[in-house]
């Protein structure tokens, strides 16, 4: 049934872009929830309780197990090449004791967070869980005893820190390369679960916040389209004008003078009166040839 609740986890998938510089996955310390809806194992079995709590001066979401199983997951869709830093702190009360990562049946945890990536067919999609691990070493990593595409790391382990709240970071894309030897597809969730339906036990586990971090890359690349955009166009430059002529000394030649031209007048004559003055002496004025007529219809 364990199996189940993680398969239930990636099939979970909803579009949720971001553009900031860090995405709040998790406001827990302002009391918000929004967004972590609740996943379950099969009608009757046990659902962990999580609930928000004042834990000394903050807000934290604790969770309760006792012979129980259900997380909390937040969907998205993500370039982790984009956001690829995980944020969050966490404490628990302590370990389990049956706990054993590496058997079904120990396959349990007071705290444990995870991000999810579809890719393509059911059973083709992939984790990678950050846990509080109860007998594999800090640092380490083994495959799930239910699945090879789950690969569990152990960020706290034992009970040295138990009681004490830790904080975390991690660089999920390069944890992906270097568990599953290839380029992560998208991000298509983050969840947290509190789980001992397994070992029978009982567990609690308290988160704070948890974010995803924008890489350094996709921030300068955001910053430089955003300046391009406000950076006005530049005025384009009239035309070059011909040079003017210049003087022997270097001053410009002013351009020469335009001369008047003289205006030619005419007497105009009285209408009946020849035109005398066109006509030399002695010189009678023709009379004019009548217009030719249009010959008769025949």
């Amino acid at each position: 049934m364990k199996m189940l609740l993680f398969l239930i986890l990636l099939l979970v998938y909803t579009h949720a872009e971001a553009s900031d510089t860090e995405l709040h996955l998790g406001r827990f310390s302002t009391k918000e929830l929004t967004g972590w809806n609740e996943q379950i194992i099969g009608l009757l079995k046990p659902k962990t309780a999580y609930t928000l709590i004042r834990d000394n001066d903050r807000e934290v979401l604790v969770a309760y197990s006792t012979k129980s199983a259900s997380g909390r997951i937040y969907t998205l869709n993500l370039e982790p090449r984009e956001y690829a830093t995980l944020k969050w702190s966490w404490k628990i009360d302590h370990t389990i004791r049956k706990g054993d990562e590496k058997t079904k049946a120990g396959d349990d945890f007071a705290a444990r967070v995870c991000v999810f990536f579809p890719r393509g067919f059911f059973s083709k999609k992939r984790a990678v869980c950050y846990v509080w691990a109860n007998r594999l070493p800090k640092g380490e990593h083994v495959a799930s005893p239910f699945t090879a595409n789950i690969i569990t790391v152990a960020v706290d382990s034992g009970e040295e820190l138990a009681g004490r709240w830790t904080f975390h970071q991690r660089d999920v894309q390069e944890d992906y390369r270097r568990f599953f030897g290839e380029e992560p597809p998208r991000i298509g969730g983050v969840a947290l679960m509190t789980d001992t339906d397994n070992t029978g036990e009982t567990a609690v586990g308290y988160y704070g916040d948890i974010s995803l971090v924008r890489s350094a890359k996709a921030t300068d690349g955001k910053q430089k389209d955003q300046k391009a955009k406000e950076t006005p166009q530049k005025v384009q430059k009239p035309k070059d004008q011909p040079p003017k002529a210049v003087k022997g000394n270097g001053e410009p030649s002013p351009p020469p003078p335009a001369i008047p031209q003289p205006e030619k007048t005419f007497d105009e004559p009285k209408p009946g009166e020849p035109d005398n003055k066109k006509q030399p002496p002695g010189a009678t004025t023709p009379t004019p040839a009548a217009a030719p007529q249009p010959p008769l219809l025949q």
